[in-house]
């Protein structure tokens, strides 16, 4: 017969012992015996393996293996049930799993195939992992069809329980703690395995399951929708690093989990993180293999579009590599969006994904592909004139500036120059004037853009030729005509100041600056920088070669104001000063705007002082009952406030207080008043000037009782008795924070502190009163309890209330009495300590009673 494992243990033990001669052998040298702990498969089955480990723990003398043996009893109860051992390459999880759908990502202009997938479907399947959602309500099905008792399961939990209790240093509890988890997710009992998960993480930071069982614990929390947790979850994996064999994944599950909380730029980072990690570890878009990791990706590109069309398509992917750096996949990227905006049928938002790709990266191997994708899409969308408004706009690449022509000598081709340079002025004029006739007003919007076309196609091919100067001055009125402020600003510019000198340069210059306050009156808010740039730049180019055009001062004003707007404070504040010094006579709002962006600008640079200075004078300008006047107000205070930080943080805390103070002086009624009081208080209180800050405290609860720093105080208050041995006085402010905090713990801790001081100030009757108000509102923790109590019992012995001391005895005895689980070392000796005492008082009174009316 073949031995089982077990006998092969049982022999091998027996062995060892009786080797040499076991008349000699003592029961101390047997108890140092080392058993073979092997693990062997026997052929007599799990039953005879389970019954050796048993006798093995039934009869062996404790030692070390007893905990190895208890584990493998235990996995075995496991395996027998579920047909699963419990070794080191075992699994909590399944093999992640994705469909198998062929795709490609080559760089053409052809549609996307996953995008007939709605994005319901794809939210569906992209973020989920079937089997994990599955186990959580599974039933245990054994073979015949029967349903499992989990009295097995159970069992080796409570083996591993024993374990975990009786063997805390054992070396493998982190894969007791692993195979308890199994148990409990086999039972059908994901919380608790959950649980289980939890204790092993906080355990075992470093087991060798630590990210199988954090994926396995951030997708319990997905499934739940509880994405906060599953985040954090994730987060755990990803930041070891590709060293995990669940980075890939748990970057992409990240990712969805903080798209689940509408997360987007963040969720983008994680998105971005697994492709850059995908091409650092060799992975070719265009010739993978690999089928699952195919469509992740593709997937990964596809919830990308929908992050990015949420917060703002095509110029929030520009927006997000300029900020996080050029990617070599960008392409892909605004090719997906344009994908995903077509099929939904939005049309023009298609062609602007291709046309900003292209506009950014002209040169790019993908730009062409992406100006005939433009085209096919408005031809899907039917839409004739912008197809040929798009194809146009293709062929105008081929103008004498356009990079084809760093291929072409110009010089062989002087009748296509020819041509095209009389071709480009008459289409410029000829939708010049469709544009501004008004029998063709239905089609003004095209020839306008027909003119512009083909204005600056002239003037990017033939910039030097002796018509130029005409046909700028045109293209400028052109676009101020169609309300294009931006480019009309930049052409009437160019009529200012490129050009020789004549009657209207001044004119046009300040046109100039018009047409940019009117860009910057409509432009979408990401682009407000930009104008402002332009508009200032403009300005300070009028106002150098115009100085005393009438409206010098109301230009310089508005661009004082936009630099202040754009933070360029040091600018603002010299072009603020240079207003006020050049133009004294200007109109009073102006110079009092003028003082405002100075006094803004300089406390952006922390020029606090100057920032005082100027608010006093903005101040000075601003009538009572103006609206604006609490903001400055406001204001004024902040920079005192702040020059009291700066004080502080270079460790002057008497100038810090000083600065604080003033605020109450300079302005009383200021929003800032109520911190820099309180911070008045903490700067005294580092320079442990107790009265002062007792006065500023007593103060600041008295003038801003509803305050939410009130709390603060009062700790502050407790803190400062404390330091001057005001013992009561200190606990009389903490039962002041229990009766006013919000939190339980606060609560809880203020009560204990105030009875501990009043028990040090030797004022039993109050200590009891604070201690009692803790026990009776805190019935946990219980240790925390019972000592509470039995300190109530020492002060009622101290008072000579013994029936009061015998109350809180009896109480501490019930507790421990009724504790269960909670019941620890503490609380037995406590209630045994109560026990005796309330023992030893019963016979006293027993004996005195006996003195009094002897037994007969």
């Amino acid at each position: 017969m073949q031995l089982t494992r077990t006998a092969l243990v049982v022999a091998s033990i027996f062995f060892v012992a009786c080797a040499g001669n076991p008349d000699k052998r003592t029961l101390a040298e047997l108890h140092r015996v080392e058993a073979d702990m092997t693990e062997i498969q026997g052929a007599n089955g799990l039953d005879e393996a389970m019954k050796g480990y048993r006798r093995f723990l039934d009869e062996a003398p404790e030692s070390a293996l007893t905990p190895e043996a208890m584990r493998r009893l235990a996995d075995l109860k496991l395996e027998k049930e579920y047909g699963f051992v419990g070794g080191p390459g075992a699994a909590v999880l399944p093999a992640p799993q994705t469909r198998r759908v062929a795709s490609s990502d080559a760089p053409r202009a052809a549609a996307i195939a996953e995008f007939g997938e709605s994005d319901g479907a794809f939210e569906r399947r992209a973020a989920s992992r079937d089997e994990i959602a599955m186990a959580d309500d599974r039933e245990l099905a054994l073979p015949g069809g029967e349903v499992a008792d989990g009295a097995g399961p159970l069992e080796a939990i409570g083996l591993y329980d024993q374990i975990l209790a009786t063997y805390p240093t054992y070396p493998h509890n982190d894969r007791v703690l692993y195979q308890k988890a199994r148990a409990y997710d086999e039972l059908g009992r994901p919380d608790d395995a959950i649980a289980v998960i939890a204790q092993l993480i906080d355990a075992h930071p470093h087991s060798r399951h630590i990210d199988e069982v954090q994926f396995r614990r951030a997708e319990y929390f997905f499934t739940r929708r509880r994405y906060l947790e599953a985040r954090d979850a994730y987060a755990a994996i990803t930041t070891r690093g590709s060293v995990s064999d669940f980075f890939e994944l748990a970057l992409y599950k990240l990712g969805w989990t903080l798209y689940k909380q509408e997360l987007h730029e963040e969720a983008l980072n994680q998105y971005v993180a697994l492709l850059d990690y995908k091409i650092s570890a060799g992975y070719d878009f265009d010739q993978s293999r690999d089928e699952d990791s195919s469509r992740r990706i593709s997937d990964t590109f596809r919830v990308m579009s929908l992050s990015f069309s949420s917060i703002g398509g095509p110029e929030a992917i520009t927006a997000y590599f300029a900020a996080n750096g050029n990617r070599l996949y960008e392409d892909r990227v605004y090719r997906h969006l344009g994908e995903f905006y077509f099929e939904k049928l939005r049309y023009q938002d298609a062609a602007s994904a291709y046309e900003a790709f292209v506009a950014l990266h002209p040169n790019h191997h993908s730009a062409p592909h992406f100006g005939m994708r433009v085209i096919e899409i408005y031809e899907e969308g039917g839409f004739p004139k912008l197809v040929l408004s798009s194809k146009k706009e293709f062929a105008a690449r081929y103008g004498l500036g356009a990079d084809y022509w760093q291929h072409f000598p110009i010089e062989e081709a002087a009748e296509v120059v020819a041509y095209l340079k009389g071709n480009l002025r008459d289409l410029a004029n000829h939708y010049h004037a469709a544009y501004q006739d008004p029998e063709q007003a239905t089609a003004a919007a095209a020839s306008f853009t027909e003119a512009q076309q083909w204005y600056r196609a002239f003037l990017g091919s033939f910039s030097e030729d002796a018509e130029a100067p005409v046909i700028h001055q045109q293209l400028a009125d052109l676009l101020f005509e169609h309300e294009d402020f931006g480019e009309a600003a930049f052409e009437y510019e160019r009529t200012a100041y490129d050009y020789p000198a004549h009657d209207q340069a001044s004119e046009a210059g300040y046109a100039a600056i018009f047409a940019h306050r009117e860009q910057q009156r409509r432009a979408p808010s990401e682009e407000h920088d930009a104008v402002r740039e332009a508009a200032v730049a403009s300005t300070l180019r009028f106002v150098d070669a115009f100085p005393a055009h009438e409206h010098a001062a109301v230009v310089l004003g508005a661009a004082v104001d936009d630099l202040y707007e754009m933070e360029r404070f040091e600018p603002a504040i010299a072009t603020g000063r240079r207003l006020l010094e050049a133009y004294p006579e200007a109109d009073a709002a102006v110079r009092r705007s003028a003082w405002l962006a100075v006094a803004h600008s300089a406390f952006g640079i922390d020029d606090y002082p100057q920032a005082e200075r100027a608010y006093a004078r903005v101040l000075e300008m601003t009538v009572e009952g103006d609206e604006s006047r609490q903001s400055v107000v406001d204001n004024l205070a902040a920079t005192i406030y702040q020059q009291g930080e700066q004080a502080g943080e270079a460790g002057d805390h008497r100038a810090a207080a000083d600065h604080f103070l003033r605020i109450a002086q300079v302005t009383p009624d200021s929003a800032i008043r109520p911190s820099a009081d309180y911070d008045a208080a903490s700067a005294l209180i580092r320079l442990e000037d107790w009265d002062a800050a007792v006065a500023v405290l007593n103060a600041f609860r008295e003038v801003h009782s509803d305050h939410a720093l009130r709390g603060e105080a009062t700790k502050q208050l407790a803190h400062i008795y404390r330091e001057q041995g005001e013992l009561e006085r200190a606990a009389v402010e903490y039962e002041r924070i229990a009766a006013e905090a919000e939190d339980d713990e606060l609560r809880r801790e203020a009560l204990l502190v105030a009875g501990e001081l009043y028990e040090d100030a030797e004022v039993p009757d109050r200590a009891i009163t604070a201690y009692l108000g803790y026990v009776e509102r805190h019935p946990e923790p219980l240790e925390v309890v019972v000592e509470t109590r039995f300190k109530i019992a020492a002060l009622y012995e101290v008072t000579g209330d013994e029936a009061s001391r015998y109350a809180q005895l009896r109480a501490i005895v019930e507790a421990d009495r009724t504790a269960g689980g909670d019941r620890s070392d503490r609380i037995r000796y406590l209630a045994a300590r109560s026990a005796l005492v309330l023992t030893e008082g019963a016979y006293d009174r027993f004996a005195e009673v006996e003195l009094v009316q002897p037994f007969e």
